[in-house]
């Protein structure tokens, strides 16, 4: 599958940004027992690959290691949503709310354009939606439009929200039930097109900045000067010495510095085919009957499947690798979606789910901070151990950013590093570019949402190759080429790391089974190539 010397010179990824297995194996040796670095990353989720780019960024010297791969925790799990902190400014949580709609500006219209998008949402005025709760929900949505102006996002960016005639709402969600709906709020939000590639885009972002990115290096113990590893490849183990060490692993962070108190919610999610619901143009808040500030929602991906989301509940025991979903779970969201839909979906509908955890900061001893896992602040906290750990909990997907600058400016501040303020809430991740130009790229608009800039390079692929444009399971769009480019640029390292993160067909058990033996053979020809 290699391509000419000639073709590979004219379609060539962001320089440096490649992440492949020969580039992890170099760059372990030098790190496992060689000079100290200035920054080490424990965890390469949103928060902690955020992290390694904001250190890399100012100029200091960086690893980042996870026991897994990119983005295999809680950032694989989201709603795929970045959240402009309407749900913070009904529990008075207006630092929150401000913060993440600054966050979710710098990410649409600076640094991540090609991820994330608007996305339309309807709330039905239904029978069981009283005028007083839609009276409150418009409030709401007129509240995060003064949010949007507060952040400074350009309305082109994110239309304001409208009120929606019967006719209007079934036009946007024809699979809403007729009977007694009154017509619609019409609002609008940030959504990724896939939350791994945020990260995936981060981490790679980071080694074009000379960070070593390190996945399947687990890390048994921490200090102030460093972890002692292993390599999950081939079960050696060593010592990388640094400075100062960031511990980003989430809800797994008081697995490794005592005394941080992780207290986690688990997110639950359902996969349905699109087709089950007909056309879905836009997503859906569905009130959760008996509540005041909580929805389901109902997000079509725009790959054929449409999830559906999301419940908050705590989570007691030890933290498993991958969260299973309990069927109470699946049971309670068919139920809230069966309250407005015309066609009904049952339990055999639901071809997949998934969980994640969010890693909220324990505050039970604070006021109006007891009770359910929902009430608890989705603020962030950097904290700082004896020796010198520096830890990050709490927060969310939207704001990674800043929960990233927040440790790094604690770490650089307690050791003394050589560095100047962060530069990442201007600095463009790899793919990144305006939507003027994104809109001209000779490629694929699903490739431009997912690759941005690198699409071109991405479908060039298949120039010297036919068989790189075959999608790698009938109606699915993802092609062998997108597994191809994986391997060779963004650090898989086996099935899992194609079907689960850099693509999402394993969300689908079946569709997962169906694609393994194209990704076995793409993922051993790509890595026989590697020198």
């Amino acid at each position: 599958m290699s391509p000419t010397n000639g073709t590979a010179a004219a379609h060539t990824p962001v320089p440096g940004s490649s992440l492949s297995a020969a580039r992890r194996s170099r760059e372990l040796a030098d790190t496992v027992g060689g000079p100290a670095v200035d920054v080490l990353v424990v965890g390469l989720g949103a928060t902690g690959a955020g992290a390694a780019l904001d250190a890399a960024a100012r100029g200091l010297t960086v690893a980042a290691i996870d026991a897994h791969d990119l983005a295999f925790g809680t950032s694989r799990w989201s709603s795929k949503l970045i959240h402009g902190g309407l749900r913070y400014l009904a529990s008075a949580q207006f630092d929150v709310a401000h913060e993440s709609a600054v966050e979710r500006g710098v990410l649409m219209e600076r640094t991540a354009p090609h991820l994330v998008s608007a996305q339309p949402f309807v709330l039905p005025l239904t029978p069981l939606v009283s005028r007083g709760q839609a009276a409150l929900a418009w409030a709401g949505f007129r509240a995060g439009d003064t949010l949007r102006m507060a952040a400074r996002t350009a309305r082109a960016t994110l239309p304001g929200p409208r009120r929606l005639s019967a006719v209007e709402t079934r036009n946007l969600a024809p699979a809403l039930r007729t009977d007694g709906l009154r017509g619609g709020l019409l609002s609008w939000d940030g959504r990724l097109c896939d939350d791994a590639r945020l990260v995936t885009a981060l981490a790679r972002t980071a080694a074009a900045h000379d960070a070593r990115i390190l996945t399947r290096v687990r890390a048994l113990e921490l200090s102030g000067t460093g972890a002692r590893v292993r390599d999950e490849l081939t079960g050696e183990e060593g010592e990388i010495r640094a400075r100062t060490v960031v511990n980003a692993t989430g809800v797994w962070a008081g697995g490794l510095v005592d005394g941080i108190r992780i207290r986690p919610s688990r997110g639950t999610h359902l996969v349905l085919r699109a087709d089950r619901l007909g056309d879905v143009p836009a997503g859906l808040h569905i009130p959760i009957p008996g509540e005041t500030n909580r929805f389901v929602l109902v997000l079509p991906q725009g790959d054929g499947r449409v999830y559906v989301g999301l419940t908050d509940e705590p989570v007691d025991g030890p933290v498993p690798d991958v969260p299973e979903v309990p069927e109470t779970d699946i049971g309670f969201l068919l139920d809230v979606l069966g309250s407005v839909l015309d066609i009904p979906v049952h339990r055999d509908d639901v071809v997949g789910a998934f969980a994640g955890l969010r890693p909220l900061l324990d505050t039970a001893g604070e006021p109006g901070e007891k009770g359910r896992t929902s009430d608890i602040s989705r603020r962030h906290a950097v904290l700082t151990s004896s020796e010198g750990v520096v830890t990050i909990v709490g927060g969310k997907l939207t704001t990674y950013r800043r929960m990233a600058e927040d440790a790094v400016d604690a770490a650089v501040s307690a050791h003394g590093l050589p560095a100047g303020p962060s530069p990442t809430a201007s600095l463009p991740l790899v793919g990144a570019a305006a939507p003027a130009r994104l809109a001209t790229l000779p490629a694929p608009r699903r490739l431009v949402r997912r690759y941005g800039t690198e699409a071109t390079a991405l479908e060039a692929q298949g120039a010297y190759d036919e068989r790189l444009r075959e999608p790698v399971l009938p109606g699915h769009p993802v092609t062998r080429a997108e597994l191809l480019w994986a391997v060779r640029h963004e650090g898989a390292l086996d099935e899992s790391d194609l079907l689960d993160r850099r693509t999402r067909i394993g969300l689908i058990p079946a569709d997962r089974a169906a694609a393994l033996e194209t990704a076995r053979e793409i993922l051993a020809e790509a890595l026989a190539e590697q020198p």
